[in-house]
Protein backbone atom coordinates (compact mmCIF):
# COMPACT_ATOMS: atom_id res chain seq x y z
CA UNK A 1 0.00 0.00 0.00
CA UNK A 2 2.50 2.50 0.51
CA UNK A 3 4.58 1.78 -2.81
CA UNK A 4 0.89 2.43 -4.27
CA UNK A 5 0.83 5.74 -3.08
CA UNK A 6 3.99 6.47 -4.46
CA UNK A 7 2.90 5.79 -7.38
CA UNK A 8 -0.59 7.51 -7.77
CA UNK A 9 -1.23 11.20 -8.12
CA UNK A 10 -1.59 13.04 -5.64
CA UNK A 11 -5.10 13.69 -6.29
CA UNK A 12 -6.01 10.27 -6.26
CA UNK A 13 -4.76 9.90 -2.62
CA UNK A 14 -7.25 11.63 -0.74
CA UNK A 15 -10.03 9.11 1.35
CA UNK A 16 -12.68 9.49 -0.68
CA UNK A 17 -10.43 7.62 -3.35
CA UNK A 18 -9.73 4.65 -1.69
CA UNK A 19 -11.97 2.12 -3.70
CA UNK A 20 -9.44 2.92 -6.64
CA UNK A 21 -6.73 2.04 -4.38
CA UNK A 22 -8.52 -1.50 -4.28
CA UNK A 23 -9.49 -1.65 -7.59
CA UNK A 24 -5.70 -1.59 -8.77
CA UNK A 25 -4.32 -2.98 -5.72
CA UNK A 26 -4.17 -6.57 -6.82
CA UNK A 27 -2.48 -5.30 -10.29
CA UNK A 28 0.54 -3.73 -8.72
CA UNK A 29 0.44 -6.94 -6.92
CA UNK A 30 1.38 -9.00 -10.07
CA UNK A 31 3.03 -6.09 -12.65
CA UNK A 32 6.13 -5.19 -13.61
CA UNK A 33 5.55 -1.67 -11.41
CA UNK A 34 8.15 0.42 -13.43
CA UNK A 35 6.90 -0.37 -16.67
CA UNK A 36 3.29 0.24 -15.96
CA UNK A 37 3.44 3.15 -13.47
CA UNK A 38 3.12 5.93 -16.41
CA UNK A 39 -0.17 3.73 -17.62
CA UNK A 40 -2.06 2.99 -14.15
CA UNK A 41 -1.06 6.89 -13.60
CA UNK A 42 -2.69 8.42 -17.19
CA UNK A 43 -5.62 6.18 -16.56
CA UNK A 44 -5.98 6.94 -13.15
CA UNK A 45 -6.06 11.05 -13.64
CA UNK A 46 -8.73 10.26 -16.15
CA UNK A 47 -10.85 8.37 -14.47
CA UNK A 48 -10.51 10.45 -11.53
CA UNK A 49 -12.31 13.82 -13.68
CA UNK A 50 -14.98 11.31 -15.01
CA UNK A 51 -18.32 12.92 -14.61
CA UNK A 52 -19.72 9.28 -13.33
CA UNK A 53 -17.61 8.71 -10.51
CA UNK A 54 -19.93 10.18 -7.60
CA UNK A 55 -23.39 10.29 -9.73
CA UNK A 56 -26.57 9.74 -7.41
CA UNK A 57 -27.08 7.06 -9.59
CA UNK A 58 -26.12 3.71 -8.32
CA UNK A 59 -26.30 1.95 -11.79
CA UNK A 60 -23.82 4.90 -13.29
CA UNK A 61 -21.44 4.65 -10.38
CA UNK A 62 -21.06 0.66 -10.52
CA UNK A 63 -20.43 1.11 -14.56
CA UNK A 64 -17.86 3.63 -13.62
CA UNK A 65 -16.21 1.47 -11.55
CA UNK A 66 -16.56 -1.31 -13.58
CA UNK A 67 -15.03 1.25 -16.39
CA UNK A 68 -12.11 2.15 -14.12
CA UNK A 69 -11.19 -2.09 -13.92
CA UNK A 70 -11.53 -2.39 -17.19
CA UNK A 71 -9.90 0.75 -18.65
CA UNK A 72 -6.80 -0.06 -16.58
CA UNK A 73 -7.07 -3.76 -17.33
CA UNK A 74 -6.52 -2.94 -21.07
CA UNK A 75 -3.85 -0.31 -20.94
CA UNK A 76 -1.62 -2.80 -18.51
CA UNK A 77 -2.37 -6.35 -19.77
CA UNK A 78 0.44 -6.15 -22.26
CA UNK A 79 3.03 -5.43 -19.44
CA UNK A 80 1.56 -7.89 -16.67
CA UNK A 81 3.15 -10.34 -16.01
CA UNK A 82 0.18 -12.46 -16.88
CA UNK A 83 0.75 -11.38 -20.56
CA UNK A 84 3.74 -12.88 -21.20
CA UNK A 85 3.99 -16.49 -22.13
CA UNK A 86 7.98 -16.35 -20.26
CA UNK A 87 6.48 -15.55 -16.80
CA UNK A 88 3.03 -16.13 -15.55
CA UNK A 89 0.69 -14.47 -13.46
CA UNK A 90 0.29 -15.75 -10.26
CA UNK A 91 2.83 -17.08 -7.99
CA UNK A 92 5.14 -19.36 -9.62
CA UNK A 93 3.28 -22.63 -8.29
CA UNK A 94 6.11 -24.73 -6.19
CA UNK A 95 3.64 -26.93 -4.74
CA UNK A 96 0.02 -27.86 -4.31
CA UNK A 97 -0.42 -25.22 -1.65
CA UNK A 98 -0.25 -22.77 -4.24
CA UNK A 99 -3.73 -23.54 -6.03
CA UNK A 100 -5.49 -23.83 -2.54
CA UNK A 101 -7.90 -20.55 -1.80
CA UNK A 102 -6.90 -19.17 1.79
CA UNK A 103 -4.95 -15.86 2.74
CA UNK A 104 -1.77 -16.61 1.01
CA UNK A 105 -3.78 -17.12 -2.48
CA UNK A 106 -6.19 -14.13 -2.37
CA UNK A 107 -4.52 -12.32 -5.20
CA UNK A 108 -3.96 -14.82 -7.31
CA UNK A 109 -7.65 -15.47 -7.04
CA UNK A 110 -8.65 -11.77 -7.14
CA UNK A 111 -6.51 -11.64 -10.81
CA UNK A 112 -7.95 -14.83 -11.54
CA UNK A 113 -11.53 -13.41 -11.41
CA UNK A 114 -10.71 -10.42 -13.19
CA UNK A 115 -9.98 -11.93 -15.92
CA UNK A 116 -13.20 -15.01 -15.93
CA UNK A 117 -15.15 -11.44 -15.45
CA UNK A 118 -13.60 -10.39 -18.59
CA UNK A 119 -14.17 -13.13 -20.36
CA UNK A 120 -17.66 -13.40 -19.26
CA UNK A 121 -18.59 -10.35 -20.32
CA UNK A 122 -17.25 -10.36 -23.70
CA UNK A 123 -19.35 -13.55 -24.50
CA UNK A 124 -22.52 -11.52 -23.08
CA UNK A 125 -22.07 -8.31 -24.71
CA UNK A 126 -20.99 -9.77 -28.12
CA UNK A 127 -23.18 -12.94 -28.44
CA UNK A 128 -26.37 -11.73 -30.55
CA UNK A 129 -27.59 -15.55 -31.09
CA UNK A 130 -29.37 -18.03 -28.56
CA UNK A 131 -26.97 -20.44 -29.58
CA UNK A 132 -23.95 -20.88 -33.01
CA UNK A 133 -25.52 -23.64 -33.97
CA UNK A 134 -22.59 -26.31 -34.52
CA UNK A 135 -23.76 -29.80 -34.13
CA UNK A 136 -22.84 -31.78 -31.02
CA UNK A 137 -20.32 -34.01 -33.42
CA UNK A 138 -18.31 -30.71 -34.32
CA UNK A 139 -18.16 -29.89 -30.54
CA UNK A 140 -17.26 -33.65 -29.38
CA UNK A 141 -14.33 -33.41 -31.52
CA UNK A 142 -13.14 -29.74 -29.69
CA UNK A 143 -13.80 -31.43 -26.36
CA UNK A 144 -12.11 -34.95 -27.07
CA UNK A 145 -8.62 -32.98 -27.79
CA UNK A 146 -8.12 -31.55 -24.52
CA UNK A 147 -5.75 -33.54 -22.32
CA UNK A 148 -6.82 -33.17 -18.33
CA UNK A 149 -3.60 -35.04 -17.40
CA UNK A 150 -1.69 -32.45 -18.80
CA UNK A 151 -2.40 -28.70 -17.02
CA UNK A 152 -2.21 -25.69 -19.52
CA UNK A 153 0.17 -24.06 -16.78
CA UNK A 154 -1.81 -21.00 -15.68
CA UNK A 155 -5.78 -19.35 -15.04
CA UNK A 156 -5.11 -16.84 -18.47
CA UNK A 157 -4.80 -19.98 -20.65
CA UNK A 158 -7.28 -22.15 -19.00
CA UNK A 159 -9.21 -19.64 -19.08
CA UNK A 160 -8.97 -18.98 -22.87
CA UNK A 161 -9.22 -22.43 -23.89
CA UNK A 162 -12.75 -22.31 -21.85
CA UNK A 163 -13.70 -19.39 -23.94
CA UNK A 164 -13.41 -21.45 -26.79
CA UNK A 165 -14.50 -24.51 -25.88
CA UNK A 166 -17.46 -23.56 -23.61
CA UNK A 167 -18.19 -19.87 -24.10
CA UNK A 168 -18.36 -19.88 -27.54
CA UNK A 169 -20.63 -22.83 -27.81
CA UNK A 170 -23.12 -22.28 -25.01
CA UNK A 171 -26.84 -21.78 -24.74
CA UNK A 172 -27.62 -18.20 -23.94
CA UNK A 173 -30.97 -18.51 -21.88
CA UNK A 174 -30.81 -14.42 -21.13
CA UNK A 175 -31.48 -14.08 -25.37
CA UNK A 176 -34.79 -12.98 -25.55
CA UNK A 177 -35.07 -15.04 -28.23
CA UNK A 178 -34.65 -18.02 -26.01
CA UNK A 179 -37.90 -19.28 -25.16
CA UNK A 180 -37.22 -22.96 -25.52
CA UNK A 181 -37.66 -24.63 -22.10
CA UNK A 182 -38.16 -23.62 -18.36
CA UNK A 183 -35.02 -22.25 -18.02
CA UNK A 184 -35.21 -18.10 -16.84
CA UNK A 185 -32.85 -15.62 -17.24
CA UNK A 186 -31.13 -14.53 -13.82
CA UNK A 187 -31.16 -12.04 -11.73
CA UNK A 188 -27.63 -10.42 -11.10
CA UNK A 189 -27.75 -10.80 -7.60
CA UNK A 190 -28.08 -14.30 -7.59
CA UNK A 191 -24.83 -14.88 -9.49
CA UNK A 192 -22.97 -12.48 -7.37
CA UNK A 193 -24.19 -14.76 -4.72
CA UNK A 194 -23.12 -18.26 -6.81
CA UNK A 195 -19.47 -16.33 -6.40
CA UNK A 196 -19.55 -16.37 -2.90
CA UNK A 197 -20.99 -18.99 -1.70
CA UNK A 198 -18.43 -21.03 -3.90
CA UNK A 199 -15.87 -19.25 -2.51
CA UNK A 200 -16.67 -19.96 1.18
CA UNK A 201 -18.08 -23.67 0.17
CA UNK A 202 -20.18 -24.50 3.60
CA UNK A 203 -22.05 -27.46 3.47
CA UNK A 204 -25.47 -27.03 5.01
CA UNK A 205 -25.85 -30.37 6.49
CA UNK A 206 -24.94 -29.61 9.87
CA UNK A 207 -24.68 -25.88 11.43
CA UNK A 208 -21.04 -26.97 12.53
CA UNK A 209 -20.58 -26.84 8.59
CA UNK A 210 -22.47 -23.63 7.68
CA UNK A 211 -23.26 -21.65 11.15
CA UNK A 212 -25.49 -18.43 10.03
CA UNK A 213 -26.15 -20.56 6.54
CA UNK A 214 -28.08 -22.82 8.22
CA UNK A 215 -30.39 -19.60 9.80
CA UNK A 216 -30.38 -18.15 6.80
CA UNK A 217 -31.57 -21.14 4.74
CA UNK A 218 -34.62 -21.53 7.74
CA UNK A 219 -35.75 -17.92 7.25
CA UNK A 220 -36.10 -18.26 3.45
CA UNK A 221 -37.86 -21.82 4.11
CA UNK A 222 -40.34 -20.17 6.49
CA UNK A 223 -40.98 -17.21 4.06
CA UNK A 224 -41.76 -19.20 1.46
CA UNK A 225 -43.99 -21.62 3.66
CA UNK A 226 -45.71 -17.88 4.58
CA UNK A 227 -46.06 -17.22 1.17
CA UNK A 228 -47.77 -20.79 0.54
CA UNK A 229 -50.08 -19.86 3.55
CA UNK A 230 -48.82 -22.58 5.18
CA UNK A 231 -48.82 -22.03 9.18
CA UNK A 232 -45.83 -21.99 11.53
CA UNK A 233 -45.77 -25.82 11.63
CA UNK A 234 -44.55 -25.76 8.23
CA UNK A 235 -40.91 -26.48 7.55
CA UNK A 236 -38.95 -27.06 4.56
CA UNK A 237 -35.56 -27.78 2.44
CA UNK A 238 -33.66 -26.59 -0.33
CA UNK A 239 -33.43 -29.47 -2.82
CA UNK A 240 -31.26 -30.21 -6.14
CA UNK A 241 -34.53 -30.21 -8.03
CA UNK A 242 -38.13 -30.41 -9.20
CA UNK A 243 -36.98 -34.11 -9.31
CA UNK A 244 -35.86 -34.73 -5.85
CA UNK A 245 -38.38 -32.91 -4.37
CA UNK A 246 -41.11 -34.71 -6.37
CA UNK A 247 -39.52 -37.94 -5.07
CA UNK A 248 -39.12 -36.66 -0.99
CA UNK A 249 -43.52 -36.12 -1.59
CA UNK A 250 -43.90 -39.39 -2.77
CA UNK A 251 -41.24 -41.17 -0.10
CA UNK A 252 -43.26 -39.52 2.81
CA UNK A 253 -46.67 -40.03 1.73
CA UNK A 254 -46.12 -43.76 1.19
CA UNK A 255 -44.22 -44.20 4.83
CA UNK A 256 -46.39 -41.40 6.16
CA UNK A 257 -49.95 -43.92 4.94
CA UNK A 258 -47.74 -47.37 6.29
CA UNK A 259 -47.49 -45.73 9.65
CA UNK A 260 -50.50 -43.52 10.09
CA UNK A 261 -53.25 -46.22 8.63
CA UNK A 262 -51.52 -49.83 8.76
CA UNK A 263 -49.00 -49.24 11.39
CA UNK A 264 -46.20 -50.18 10.05
CA UNK A 265 -42.34 -48.74 9.20
CA UNK A 266 -41.38 -49.16 5.87
CA UNK A 267 -38.45 -47.33 6.45
CA UNK A 268 -37.32 -50.45 9.11
CA UNK A 269 -39.30 -53.36 7.54
CA UNK A 270 -39.18 -52.76 3.67
CA UNK A 271 -41.87 -52.94 1.38
CA UNK A 272 -44.72 -54.99 2.54
CA UNK A 273 -47.32 -57.14 0.75
CA UNK A 274 -50.41 -54.65 1.61
CA UNK A 275 -47.43 -51.88 0.32
CA UNK A 276 -47.38 -53.02 -2.95
CA UNK A 277 -50.72 -51.90 -4.01
CA UNK A 278 -50.63 -48.26 -3.24
CA UNK A 279 -51.86 -46.06 -5.45
CA UNK A 280 -50.66 -42.31 -6.80
CA UNK A 281 -52.90 -40.20 -8.52
CA UNK A 282 -51.62 -37.85 -11.12
CA UNK A 283 -52.71 -35.97 -14.68
CA UNK A 284 -51.97 -37.37 -17.70
CA UNK A 285 -49.40 -33.79 -18.53
CA UNK A 286 -47.83 -34.19 -15.17
CA UNK A 287 -43.82 -34.14 -15.05
CA UNK A 288 -42.33 -37.83 -15.71
CA UNK A 289 -40.73 -37.45 -12.21
CA UNK A 290 -43.89 -38.92 -10.80
CA UNK A 291 -43.34 -42.30 -12.57
CA UNK A 292 -39.08 -42.00 -11.97
CA UNK A 293 -40.22 -41.12 -8.42
CA UNK A 294 -42.64 -44.59 -7.93
CA UNK A 295 -40.13 -46.58 -9.23
CA UNK A 296 -37.12 -45.31 -7.55
CA UNK A 297 -39.65 -45.91 -4.09
CA UNK A 298 -39.81 -49.80 -5.37
CA UNK A 299 -43.49 -49.20 -6.02
CA UNK A 300 -43.40 -48.98 -10.05
CA UNK A 301 -44.86 -47.47 -13.16
CA UNK A 302 -47.63 -49.41 -12.88
CA UNK A 303 -48.44 -47.73 -9.36
CA UNK A 304 -49.37 -44.26 -11.09
CA UNK A 305 -52.67 -43.92 -12.55
CA UNK A 306 -53.28 -41.23 -14.80
CA UNK A 307 -56.18 -38.93 -14.58
CA UNK A 308 -57.42 -37.50 -18.27
CA UNK A 309 -57.30 -33.81 -18.58
CA UNK A 310 -60.37 -31.78 -19.81
CA UNK A 311 -59.69 -29.05 -22.78
CA UNK A 312 -57.90 -26.42 -20.82
CA UNK A 313 -55.79 -29.63 -20.02
CA UNK A 314 -56.08 -29.67 -16.32
CA UNK A 315 -57.02 -33.12 -14.04
CA UNK A 316 -60.90 -33.52 -14.50
CA UNK A 317 -61.56 -34.12 -10.76
CA UNK A 318 -64.42 -36.29 -12.08
CA UNK A 319 -62.35 -39.11 -13.41
CA UNK A 320 -59.89 -38.26 -10.46
CA UNK A 321 -62.84 -39.94 -8.11
CA UNK A 322 -64.20 -42.11 -10.28
CA UNK A 323 -60.45 -43.62 -10.70
CA UNK A 324 -60.10 -43.39 -6.59
CA UNK A 325 -63.26 -45.37 -6.17
CA UNK A 326 -62.41 -48.00 -8.41
CA UNK A 327 -58.80 -48.64 -6.89
CA UNK A 328 -60.40 -49.12 -3.83
CA UNK A 329 -63.35 -51.80 -5.42
CA UNK A 330 -60.35 -53.59 -6.80
CA UNK A 331 -58.68 -53.90 -3.51
CA UNK A 332 -55.85 -51.36 -3.90
CA UNK A 333 -55.04 -48.43 -1.85
CA UNK A 334 -55.01 -45.07 -3.01
CA UNK A 335 -52.49 -43.17 -0.95
CA UNK A 336 -51.47 -39.79 -3.12
CA UNK A 337 -52.83 -37.42 -5.08
CA UNK A 338 -49.93 -35.15 -7.22
CA UNK A 339 -51.54 -32.30 -8.52
CA UNK A 340 -49.41 -29.65 -10.77
CA UNK A 341 -49.69 -25.72 -10.22
CA UNK A 342 -48.19 -25.39 -13.97
CA UNK A 343 -47.86 -28.24 -16.01
CA UNK A 344 -44.25 -28.15 -18.72
CA UNK A 345 -46.37 -27.96 -21.64
CA UNK A 346 -49.25 -25.98 -20.98
CA UNK A 347 -48.38 -24.06 -17.78
CA UNK A 348 -51.97 -25.70 -16.50
CA UNK A 349 -53.36 -25.73 -13.19
CA UNK A 350 -55.42 -28.34 -11.61
CA UNK A 351 -58.40 -27.55 -9.31
CA UNK A 352 -56.25 -27.29 -6.12
CA UNK A 353 -59.56 -27.35 -4.13
CA UNK A 354 -61.64 -30.22 -5.38
CA UNK A 355 -58.63 -32.37 -5.22
CA UNK A 356 -57.70 -31.51 -1.79
CA UNK A 357 -61.25 -31.93 -0.73
CA UNK A 358 -61.22 -35.65 -2.60
CA UNK A 359 -57.94 -36.18 -0.96
CA UNK A 360 -59.49 -35.03 2.38
CA UNK A 361 -62.50 -37.63 1.87
CA UNK A 362 -59.80 -40.70 1.51
CA UNK A 363 -57.14 -39.90 3.94
CA UNK A 364 -54.63 -39.24 1.21
CA UNK A 365 -52.27 -37.14 1.12
CA UNK A 366 -52.14 -34.40 -1.40
CA UNK A 367 -48.88 -33.14 -3.44
CA UNK A 368 -48.72 -29.97 -5.22
CA UNK A 369 -45.99 -29.91 -7.95
CA UNK A 370 -45.45 -25.90 -8.20
CA UNK A 371 -42.29 -26.25 -9.83
CA UNK A 372 -42.85 -24.00 -13.01
CA UNK A 373 -45.85 -21.69 -11.37
CA UNK A 374 -44.08 -21.03 -7.82
CA UNK A 375 -43.67 -17.71 -9.52
CA UNK A 376 -47.27 -17.09 -8.69
CA UNK A 377 -46.29 -16.72 -4.75
CA UNK A 378 -44.81 -13.59 -5.67
CA UNK A 379 -47.47 -12.21 -8.47
CA UNK A 380 -49.70 -8.75 -7.56
CA UNK A 381 -51.74 -9.73 -10.61
CA UNK A 382 -52.45 -13.58 -10.80
CA UNK A 383 -51.59 -15.15 -7.15
CA UNK A 384 -55.20 -16.25 -6.89
CA UNK A 385 -54.47 -18.83 -10.02
CA UNK A 386 -52.95 -20.68 -6.86
CA UNK A 387 -56.18 -20.53 -4.46
CA UNK A 388 -56.08 -24.05 -2.76
CA UNK A 389 -52.65 -24.72 -2.34
CA UNK A 390 -52.40 -24.07 1.27
CA UNK A 391 -54.37 -27.25 1.77
CA UNK A 392 -51.75 -29.63 0.28
CA UNK A 393 -49.61 -31.33 2.21
CA UNK A 394 -46.68 -30.75 0.49
CA UNK A 395 -45.00 -28.23 -2.58
CA UNK A 396 -42.24 -28.39 -4.84
CA UNK A 397 -41.48 -25.14 -5.32
CA UNK A 398 -38.29 -24.46 -8.24
CA UNK A 399 -36.92 -21.05 -7.64
CA UNK A 400 -34.48 -21.62 -10.98
CA UNK A 401 -37.58 -21.81 -13.12
CA UNK A 402 -39.91 -18.83 -11.80
CA UNK A 403 -37.87 -17.02 -9.24
CA UNK A 404 -34.90 -15.49 -11.52
CA UNK A 405 -32.21 -17.85 -10.03
CA UNK A 406 -29.24 -20.16 -11.29
CA UNK A 407 -29.09 -23.75 -11.30
CA UNK A 408 -30.64 -25.59 -8.86
CA UNK A 409 -32.30 -23.77 -6.52
CA UNK A 410 -35.45 -25.20 -5.21
CA UNK A 411 -37.18 -26.46 -2.62
CA UNK A 412 -39.76 -29.09 -0.94
CA UNK A 413 -42.21 -27.69 1.74
CA UNK A 414 -44.94 -30.05 4.17
CA UNK A 415 -47.42 -27.98 5.81
CA UNK A 416 -46.68 -30.30 8.95
CA UNK A 417 -42.80 -30.02 9.56
CA UNK A 418 -42.79 -33.22 12.06
CA UNK A 419 -42.99 -35.47 9.29
CA UNK A 420 -39.82 -34.96 8.20
CA UNK A 421 -38.96 -37.35 10.66
CA UNK A 422 -39.96 -40.08 8.49
CA UNK A 423 -36.56 -39.87 6.68
CA UNK A 424 -34.55 -38.76 9.28
CA UNK A 425 -31.15 -40.74 10.17
CA UNK A 426 -29.16 -39.92 12.92
CA UNK A 427 -25.27 -40.41 12.34
CA UNK A 428 -23.04 -40.68 15.17
CA UNK A 429 -20.34 -38.47 13.61
CA UNK A 430 -22.65 -35.80 12.31
CA UNK A 431 -25.84 -35.49 13.70
CA UNK A 432 -25.98 -37.82 16.77
CA UNK A 433 -29.48 -38.78 18.40
CA UNK A 434 -28.59 -37.20 22.23
CA UNK A 435 -29.72 -34.37 23.97
CA UNK A 436 -28.47 -31.35 22.89
CA UNK A 437 -29.57 -28.71 25.31
CA UNK A 438 -28.82 -25.47 23.31
CA UNK A 439 -31.47 -27.36 19.88
CA UNK A 440 -28.26 -26.72 17.68
CA UNK A 441 -30.46 -27.08 14.19
CA UNK A 442 -29.15 -29.75 11.44
CA UNK A 443 -30.77 -29.64 8.13
CA UNK A 444 -29.76 -32.74 7.50
CA UNK A 445 -32.16 -34.04 9.33
CA UNK A 446 -34.69 -33.16 6.85
CA UNK A 447 -32.89 -33.82 3.53
CA UNK A 448 -32.09 -36.67 1.11
CA UNK A 449 -28.49 -35.01 0.39
CA UNK A 450 -26.14 -35.26 3.10
CA UNK A 451 -23.27 -32.82 1.76
CA UNK A 452 -24.97 -29.66 0.38
CA UNK A 453 -24.51 -26.41 -1.15
CA UNK A 454 -25.86 -22.79 0.21
CA UNK A 455 -27.94 -22.59 -3.09
CA UNK A 456 -30.16 -20.56 -0.88
CA UNK A 457 -27.69 -18.14 -0.15
CA UNK A 458 -28.86 -16.55 -4.35
CA UNK A 459 -32.53 -16.16 -3.47
CA UNK A 460 -31.60 -14.48 0.05
CA UNK A 461 -28.96 -11.79 -2.04
CA UNK A 462 -31.76 -11.67 -5.04
CA UNK A 463 -34.73 -10.58 -2.39
CA UNK A 464 -31.88 -8.49 -0.37
CA UNK A 465 -31.02 -6.20 -3.52
CA UNK A 466 -34.26 -6.79 -6.29
CA UNK A 467 -36.80 -8.23 -4.15
CA UNK A 468 -40.11 -10.29 -4.16
CA UNK A 469 -42.35 -7.39 -5.56
CA UNK A 470 -39.43 -7.11 -8.67
CA UNK A 471 -39.70 -11.14 -9.23
CA UNK A 472 -43.73 -10.88 -9.17
CA UNK A 473 -43.78 -8.24 -11.60
CA UNK A 474 -41.60 -10.28 -14.02
CA UNK A 475 -44.39 -13.34 -13.79
CA UNK A 476 -46.76 -10.76 -14.54
CA UNK A 477 -45.04 -9.54 -17.56
CA UNK A 478 -44.64 -12.54 -18.89
CA UNK A 479 -48.45 -14.20 -18.36
CA UNK A 480 -49.04 -10.51 -19.98
CA UNK A 481 -46.56 -11.18 -23.15
CA UNK A 482 -47.91 -14.96 -23.25
CA UNK A 483 -51.84 -13.78 -24.09
CA UNK A 484 -50.04 -11.13 -26.35
CA UNK A 485 -48.93 -14.43 -28.80
CA UNK A 486 -51.69 -16.44 -28.18
CA UNK A 487 -53.67 -13.26 -29.72
CA UNK A 488 -51.28 -13.15 -32.89
CA UNK A 489 -50.91 -17.18 -33.30
CA UNK A 490 -55.00 -17.03 -33.50
CA UNK A 491 -55.09 -14.44 -35.70
CA UNK A 492 -52.30 -16.11 -37.92
CA UNK A 493 -54.43 -19.05 -40.52
CA UNK A 494 -51.10 -20.48 -40.84
CA UNK A 495 -50.92 -21.21 -37.30
CA UNK A 496 -52.76 -23.36 -34.80
CA UNK A 497 -52.56 -22.92 -30.92
CA UNK A 498 -54.67 -25.54 -29.26
CA UNK A 499 -54.76 -24.21 -25.62
CA UNK A 500 -55.25 -20.79 -23.93
CA UNK A 501 -52.34 -19.99 -21.84
CA UNK A 502 -53.02 -20.02 -17.79
CA UNK A 503 -49.17 -19.03 -17.33
CA UNK A 504 -46.81 -18.42 -20.16
CA UNK A 505 -46.60 -21.33 -22.06
CA UNK A 506 -47.91 -21.85 -26.03
CA UNK A 507 -48.89 -25.02 -27.44
CA UNK A 508 -48.72 -24.29 -31.28
CA UNK A 509 -48.06 -25.57 -34.82
CA UNK A 510 -47.39 -24.31 -38.34
CA UNK A 511 -50.49 -25.52 -40.36
CA UNK A 512 -52.10 -25.16 -43.86
CA UNK A 513 -55.39 -27.01 -44.25
CA UNK A 514 -54.51 -28.81 -47.61
CA UNK A 515 -51.70 -30.76 -45.99
CA UNK A 516 -51.56 -34.34 -44.08
CA UNK A 517 -51.11 -34.32 -40.66
CA UNK A 518 -48.10 -37.25 -41.46
CA UNK A 519 -46.41 -33.97 -43.65
CA UNK A 520 -47.14 -31.38 -41.18
CA UNK A 521 -45.50 -33.27 -38.23
CA UNK A 522 -42.49 -34.26 -40.30
CA UNK A 523 -42.38 -29.88 -40.91
CA UNK A 524 -43.34 -29.34 -37.22
CA UNK A 525 -40.71 -31.46 -36.04
CA UNK A 526 -37.67 -29.97 -38.38
CA UNK A 527 -38.46 -26.29 -37.83
CA UNK A 528 -37.36 -26.78 -34.60
CA UNK A 529 -34.03 -28.30 -35.38
CA UNK A 530 -33.63 -25.87 -37.58
CA UNK A 531 -34.27 -23.00 -35.78
CA UNK A 532 -31.95 -24.56 -33.08
CA UNK A 533 -29.10 -25.11 -36.11
CA UNK A 534 -30.17 -21.51 -37.10
CA UNK A 535 -29.20 -19.94 -34.01
CA UNK A 536 -31.44 -16.88 -33.80
CA UNK A 537 -33.55 -18.31 -31.39
CA UNK A 538 -34.53 -21.60 -29.58
CA UNK A 539 -38.07 -23.29 -29.31
CA UNK A 540 -39.16 -26.30 -28.09
CA UNK A 541 -41.26 -28.76 -29.34
CA UNK A 542 -44.08 -31.41 -27.70
CA UNK A 543 -46.28 -34.10 -29.28
CA UNK A 544 -50.15 -33.88 -28.29
CA UNK A 545 -52.48 -37.10 -29.04
CA UNK A 546 -49.34 -38.24 -31.78
CA UNK A 547 -49.48 -34.57 -33.20
CA UNK A 548 -46.01 -32.92 -33.26
CA UNK A 549 -46.44 -29.39 -32.28
CA UNK A 550 -43.91 -26.22 -31.12
CA UNK A 551 -43.93 -24.82 -27.98
CA UNK A 552 -43.10 -21.54 -26.59
CA UNK A 553 -41.64 -21.32 -23.04
CA UNK A 554 -41.83 -17.89 -21.76
CA UNK A 555 -40.11 -16.31 -19.01
CA UNK A 556 -37.63 -13.77 -20.25
CA UNK A 557 -39.16 -10.19 -19.30
CA UNK A 558 -37.03 -8.48 -21.84
CA UNK A 559 -38.23 -10.68 -24.62
CA UNK A 560 -41.13 -8.07 -26.61
CA UNK A 561 -43.68 -8.94 -28.84
CA UNK A 562 -40.80 -7.66 -31.82
CA UNK A 563 -38.86 -10.83 -30.91
CA UNK A 564 -42.17 -13.17 -31.00
CA UNK A 565 -42.93 -11.41 -34.15
CA UNK A 566 -39.65 -12.27 -35.56
CA UNK A 567 -39.42 -16.16 -34.18
CA UNK A 568 -42.58 -16.38 -36.12
CA UNK A 569 -41.49 -14.94 -39.40
CA UNK A 570 -38.35 -17.41 -38.71
CA UNK A 571 -40.62 -20.81 -38.29
CA UNK A 572 -42.84 -20.12 -41.47
CA UNK A 573 -39.31 -19.63 -42.95
CA UNK A 574 -38.39 -22.73 -41.82
CA UNK A 575 -41.28 -24.49 -43.00
CA UNK A 576 -41.88 -23.39 -46.31
CA UNK A 577 -38.35 -24.31 -47.23
CA UNK A 578 -39.17 -27.62 -45.59
CA UNK A 579 -41.79 -28.03 -47.67
CA UNK A 580 -40.89 -26.92 -50.91
CA UNK A 581 -37.95 -29.78 -50.17
CA UNK A 582 -41.20 -32.22 -49.32
CA UNK A 583 -42.61 -31.87 -52.38
CA UNK A 584 -39.55 -31.40 -54.53
CA UNK A 585 -38.79 -35.41 -52.61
Amino acid sequence: VPLLFLLLPDEIKGSNNKWILSTILSLFRSCNINRIKPLITQNSKNLIHNPYRQHKSFALRSLFLFQCQKNIMENVSEQMIFASDNVTAFTNPKSESTFIFNQQNLVDYESGSIQALSYVHQAISSNHKVFNGKLANELKDLVSKVNLDSPVGNTRQALEELKHIYLNNAVYFHNPKYVAHLNCPVAYPSVIAEQILSAINSSLDTYDQSGAGTLMEQKLIDWTCKQIGFNSEADGIFTSGGSQSNLMALLIARDYYAQTFQNTSLRDSGLTEQATRYKIFTSEVSHFSVQKSAAILGLGYDAVVSIPVDNAFKMDTHALKHAIEKTIEEGDTPICVVATAGTTDFGSIDPLHAISQLCKAHNMWMHVDAAYGCGLLVSKQHKTKLNGIENANSVTVDYHKSFLQPVSSSAFFMQNGQHFSLLTHHADYLNPLNTDTEKTPNLVDKSLQTTRRFDALKLWLTLRVMGAEQIGNVFDKVIKLAKQTHAILNQDDEFEVIHQPEISTLVFRFYQESLSNELLNTINNQIKEKCFKAGECAIARTKVKGVQYLKFTLLNPTTSIKHISEILSEIKAHAYLELSQQVTD
